[in-house]
């Protein structure tokens, strides 16, 4: 029998600070000079604010194709709606998975005026063969995402993939068979958790410290930890806790031709995008 192997740490990328949408401040920590992008993984962005100015204005009607976006509330409210008739609130604790395919035009506001507005979005590729697939929507709220509670106070909240303790999150992710967990360590406490072979993996720590394996340097958030190849991830918190996001995915391997808001395998399919944007063809 071969024994398993614990994924390393390749890089600590530090997320860098942004703004989007109508001037929504936020962190980038994927799509990045620093990690350009995390194959299927294109975007991550990480927002929270209890200052109403830093996210009121929201994200006003734009287009997405070629692509999934993934809206994950830990704080706060937002509004949806598109050109397809498709309108609906992602409350604290709820997951929006969107799957663009060939087009829709959104928006996303933030409904209260006061307090905290807390969140990830992420960005997540399509082979060729889905691009042009017809929108949808995967939307649940937090009393339909399941808590795995572990011992000694771990919880891990999983919103797609399975753990390896057979938890699994309400999402079914496609081709990417992506994972989305959100991890919650007490100080000190260790993780550990089977990745598949063969996915690109990454930690993204926003709350706390972590320590890696074979390393006595505490990293603090909001900060990127890049896994190589192996069969686990583990990780131990730091002396005030942890909270952070497990994510894993099935690399695509095409061509990424990215213009704005859409994403496909070649220039000539983005501006093609445009041409049909611009035609009212989304």
């Amino acid at each position: 029998m071969t024994a398993e192997t614990v994924r390393p740490v390749l890089t600590a990328v530090e997320g860098m600070e942004a703004s989007d949408g109508a001037g929504v401040r936020m962190t980038r920590m994927v799509g990045t000079p620093r990690l350009r992008m995390l194959d299927p993984f294109l975007m991550l962005d990480y927002f929270g604010s209890d200052t109403p100015q830093d996210y009121l204005a929201g994200f006003p009607d734009h287009p997405h194709r070629g692509f999934e976006t993934v809206t994950y509330m830990l704080a706060g409210r937002m509004r949806h709606w598109d050109n397809h008739g498709h309108e609906g609130v992602i409350e604290t604790g709820g997951v929006q998975w969107m799957t663009a395919g060939r087009g829709v035009i959104h928006s996303e506001m933030p409904e209260q005026t006061e307090g905290l507005m807390k969140g990830f979005q992420f960005w997540i590729n399509l082979p060729a063969r889905l691009k042009m697939s017809e929108p949808a929507y995967q939307e649940f709220a937090a009393d339909r995402i399941p808590v795995e509670t572990r011992e000694g106070g771990t919880t891990v909240t999983v919103i797609a993939g399975t753990t390896g303790n057979g938890t699994a999150g309400p999402v079914r992710s496609g081709p990417t068979e992506a994972r989305y967990f959100d991890v919650s360590l007490p100080a000190g406490a260790a993780f550990s958790e089977p990745v598949p072979a063969g996915h690109a993996a990454a930690l993204v720590v926003f709350e706390g410290s972590v320590v890696a394996p074979g390393s006595s340097v505490r990293l603090g958030g909001p900060r990127v930890l890049v896994l190589g190849e192996g069969d686990r991830a583990e990780i131990t918190a730091g002396p005030s806790g942890a909270r952070f996001l497990l994510l894993s995915g099935r690399p695509i391997g095409e061509p990424v031709a990215w213009g704005g808001p859409f994403v496909m395998n070649s220039r000539e399919e983005v501006m093609q995008a445009y041409r049909d944007y611009e035609e009212g063809k989304f």
